[in-house]
């Protein structure tokens, strides 16, 4: 990681979760981090944590609602002129509503394919620019997916939620198939976690909390931090080195 030290990575959805483990550790190993979120109170708290903690990168919180292009550009704009612009872009940010095929609303399959598909296109494409225009030719750009994006359970309620992660698979194959055309060495990988233990469950079962709970309660759950792990490796990786897809799951977890 050391070669990342000062360098600036913009983490999406970095208030909670999977994003915040992120954050923190790319902080820890003295990168340049914008955080955004659509609230940014935890994010600022996570900062002022990481300063107490002596870690030797910062983290910048940025509020930015991924469902608007003209917030997501905004933001682009706002890094170039303070940061220069982003050498590592993590796409984490993602929900799910339980909207099935049979009986689901519009306005929340919608709302999935704005965040989960629309705006990590949208964060990749600025990203891209971004690099180009400052000739960076070792960027990063990793996209978390999930192992939704790989299988369908039988599960209504999740079902159109993995159809937007099916499509984060292609989208990361696509992008790395135009990035060598491109003859470029930015790089593109896809992390699909299994079932992680985070406020994903809650969000989904908003109406049904012990359902949530049940849900982390069934086997031992991967935590924030393994995936966190799991992008430091990536980005530890030689230059030369691609790490495609890494799909990682519970022991205990069956499919």
């Amino acid at each position: 990681m050391e070669r990342w030290k000062g360098r600036v990575a913009l983490v999406t959805g970095a208030s909670v979760g999977i994003g915040a483990a992120v954050a923190r550790a790319l902080v820890q190993h003295g990168m340049k981090v914008v955080g955004c979120a659509r609230s940014v109170d935890k994010i600022e708290k996570l900062a002022a944590e990481c300063q107490s903690a002596g870690y030797s990168g910062t983290l910048v919180p940025y509020k930015c609602d991924l469902s608007n292009e003209e917030e997501i550009l905004s933001m682009f704009s706002a890094i170039k002129t303070l940061h220069q612009g982003v050498d590592v872009c993590i796409n984490n940010a993602g929900l799910a509503h339980p909207e099935p095929l049979l009986s689901g609303r519009t306005e929340g399959w919608r709302n999935m394919i704005d965040v989960n598909v629309l705006a990590l296109s949208i964060c990749t494409r600025e990203a891209y620019q971004s690099m180009k225009e400052r000739s960076v030719d070792d960027g990063h750009i990793i996209n978390i997916n999930s192992m939704s994006g790989h299988r369908v359970v039988p599960s209504a309620a999740v079902h159109f939620y993995a159809a937007t992660k099916y499509a984060v698979t292609a989208l990361t194959e696509g992008l790395r198939q135009e990035l060598r055309e491109a003859k470029t060495h930015i790089r593109a990988t896809c992390i699909s976690p299994g079932l992680v233990e985070t406020e994903f469950a809650f969000r989904l079962h908003n109406s049904d909390p012990e359902k949530a709970a049940a849900t982390y309660e069934s086997i031992k759950c991967l935590k924030a931090e393994d995936i966190a792990s799991a992008i430091t490796y990536v980005l530890s990786a030689p230059p030369h080195v691609q790490i495609g897809d890494i799909q990682l799951k519970p022991v205990e977890q069956v499919s």
